[in-house]
């Protein structure tokens, strides 16, 4: 770094501080800690080290800078303006934390602009991201590049702090990141010795860097506001050929530029924000508030010119790539980054609908499978029609029956074979979903993921992200109900899939029977606007032969539909999702000819379905209506009058055969009988 690069990153430096200060002043709100401590960190990054384009934010080999602690967004907001992202406008960075801005309090996928390269918030979530980024950028080397051209060799750079580190989530995805030996992974640790309510050493005492070494990482530590120090250092990472990810402890002070909070908890927040005015002028800074030197603008839009020509030469490669390389090519073109770079207009990640009915076969008449099992008979013809699509298991594929290929003949990824397409995460529920949603929003695969249901629990935060984020995550959750039987109420959900339900923009699907599975892996497939649930049976289910084939399979995709129709005048309409169909089936035999059956294997689908197909399932003249599912009953009075019942399960369930857990409960034809014929008349 010469004299002159030293200077002027220094003073881009505290201007970033300045935007920071006069943000979060502003808004009465935010945090100051973190942009201000780091910002020799962002000046190193953004003004020398990190492989991305301003105008041409979507380019596939761009290196991800992930902000872990995401509460410290401005730092990320005023870095992302200082190097040209045309959307982060300084009217932007004076609309922080105000409504319909794109600089949110987080930073956030879908409602930033482009620079962000995912939602955080959330402690650790960041850094599980970040792993399932380097995931996916050896997957896509080891899948798309050749001996004469080399398309993909991009680095993850995440910055995280103590209070990431002290998150379950990233222990799980960090232990995963060594073990996997991802050598393309950066991880920068904030370390002020500060956490929001006091000192960090009030909470721990360990020493990270040997921590990580022994998980596995090569780790050193620096001083973080030393900007040569930090420049080798990430030189050092990005080149140090042991295949193993990069643990670079960074020493700062929190809250640096404003003397009266710098180095306590006091700076962790907006505290320091009272003091803006000093530290404006301590930092040399003029009157004018959200000020950045011409000087400062020369030399960040010569660095865009720069990255604009690394940009174009990559593009020659990508360009002779495609070239001698068209299968693969058309292969890479169903990512929906993909749509001006390979010139094609796509936005699916997946073939057509049509196209993924015709690949699964019909299930014999006399079928009588697990879900679960059902499911693995469907995965195995979709992924070979979706070569992006990958999957994963929380040490469960014995269980939950979700291996892309023969488990025999193993296609793992792991060191050594980087374009395997079975993800073992081991017993990491967390870390698995949050490494998912780094795969997903790094762009090019298709991430689903296993575990039994009732472990959605541990699982949640990373969920409720994907759906925030809109990422198309699938989740292949076994074990759905009670049926799990003999394990007894600690593997038995009961509370899971309603808790799933209220998550905005999470698709919960729980299929009845194989070819209801069939419809609901499409679904999955076909959805890109955010992450689906599937919610699959350990017990076995019959074939229901008695409903179309097209029917079943279609009706998934439309949440709900006609199982059952009656064959005299409308008096009653029972309703169930999952195992629980063929109750009300065997019902809706003895309850006489004015009896409809519906399945609903997915509300969100069916609530998004146009009023008039809504109605016509679900006609609001029959009022007479009862619903049976082996889970907490209360989100099915959507769909009820008030005279309306809904069976369920308001206890744990019981160890014992999953039939007698059933019937002990009450999820059974004769029960819904019992309740139907009480109720009263239209």
């Amino acid at each position: 770094m010469s004299s002159s690069e030293k200077e002027i990153l220094a003073k881009a430096a505290d201007i970033a501080r300045g935007l920071a200060i006069d943000a979060v002043h502003a808004s009465q709100s935010g945090h100051l800690g973190l942009p201000l401590g780091c910002a020799e960190i962002g000046a190193v990054l953004y003004g020398q080290k990190l492989r991305h384009c301003p105008d041409h934010p979507e380019w596939l080999n761009r290196d991800r800078f992930v902000l872990s602690a995401g509460h410290g967004s401005m730092f990320l907001y005023a870095w992302l303006h200082l190097s040209g992202y045309a959307e982060m406008t300084l009217e932007e960075i004076k609309r922080f934390r105000q409504l319909h801005s794109k600089t949110p309090g987080h930073p956030e996928l879908t409602h930033a602009p482009s620079g962000v390269e995912t939602t955080t918030g959330p402690l650790g979530q960041g850094v599980g991201n970040s792993v399932g980024m380097a995931v996916a950028a050896l997957m896509a080397a080891a899948r798309f590049n050749t001996t004469e051209h080399v398309i993909f060799d991009h680095h993850i750079i995440c910055l995280c702090g103590d209070g990431c580190l002290q998150e379950g989530v990233a222990m799980e995805a960090a232990a995963f990141a060594g073990h996997q030996r991802l050598e393309n992974l950066i991880l920068i640790y904030d370390s002020n010795n500060v956490t929001l309510d006091a000192m960090a050493k009030e909470t721990q005492s360990e020493d990270t860097a040997k921590k990580f070494e022994a998980m596995g990482w090569d780790a050193e530590t620096i001083d973080g506001q030393d900007m040569e120090v930090v420049a080798a250092a990430i030189d050092r990472a990005r080149k140090a050929g042991s295949g193993k990810p990069q643990f670079i402890v960074a020493k700062t002070l929190i809250g640096k530029g404003i003397p009266e909070v710098a180095g306590t908890q006091k700076a962790h927040g907006e505290g320091g924000a009272k003091y803006a005015e000093a530290a404006r002028k301590g930092l040399g800074l003029p009157d004018e508030h959200y000020y950045v030197a011409p000087e400062v603008r020369d030399y960040f839009a010569k660095r865009r010119e720069e990255l604009l020509q690394d940009y174009n030469h990559w593009m020659q490669r990508f360009e002779a790539w495609k070239t001698a390389n068209p299968e693969l090519a058309k292969e890479l073109a169903v990512s929906s980054a993909l749509s001006q770079q390979m010139s094609q207009q796509t936005d699916q990640k997946t073939p057509d609908t049509g196209r993924l009915f015709t690949a699964i076969p019909d299930f014999p008449a006399d079928t009588k499978i697990a879900t679960r099992k059902a499911g693995s008979e469907v995965l195995q013809p979709l992924s070979k029609i979706t070569p992006l699509l990958i999957g994963g298991s929380a040490d469960l594929y014995g269980s939950t029956l979700n291996y892309i290929g023969d488990p025999k003949i193993t296609d793992d990824f792991k060191p050594g074979h980087r374009g395997g397409r079975n993800i073992r995460f081991g017993i990491r529920e967390h870390g698995m979903c949050s490494i998912l949603n780094g795969i997903a929003a790094h762009g090019i695969f298709r991430p689903s993921g296993a575990t039994f249901l009732v472990f959605a629990d541990y699982c949640r935060p990373a969920i409720r992200l994907a759906a925030l984020s809109h990422l198309p995550v699938i989740y292949v959750f076994t074990h759905d109900s009670i049926g799990v039987g003999e394990d007894g109420p600690t593997h038995e959900p009961v509370e899971t899939v309603p808790g799933l339900r209220v998550i905005p923009n999470l698709d919960v699907v729980r299929p009845a029977d194989p070819e209801e599975t069939a419809g609901a892996f499409v679904a999955a497939l076909e959805r890109t606007e955010g992450p689906t649930l599937l919610a699959l049976t350990r017990q076995t289910v019959p074939l229901l032969s008695s409903i179309d084939v097209k029917t079943r399979r279609e009706g998934v995709l439309k949440g709900a539909y006609v199982a059952r129709k009656e064959s005299a005048p409308l008096e009653l309409i029972l309703l169930a999702s999952g195992s629980e169909l063929q109750h009300v089936l065997k019902a809706a035999e003895v309850l006489g000819p004015g009896t409809r059956v519906v399945s609903v294997p997915c509300f969100e689908r069916f609530q998004r379905q146009p009023s008039d197909y809504q109605e016509e399932v679900l006609p609001r003249s029959c009022t007479r209506r009862v619903s049976l599912e082996a889970s907490e009953p209360t989100s099915w009075y959507r769909f009820l009058s008030p005279q309306g019942q809904a069976i369920g399960i308001k206890r744990f369930g019981l160890s014992a055969p999953g039939g007698t857990v059933m019937k002990e409960l009450g999820i059974t034809a004769e029960h819904v009988i019992e309740v139907a014929r009480n109720l009263p008349k239209n």
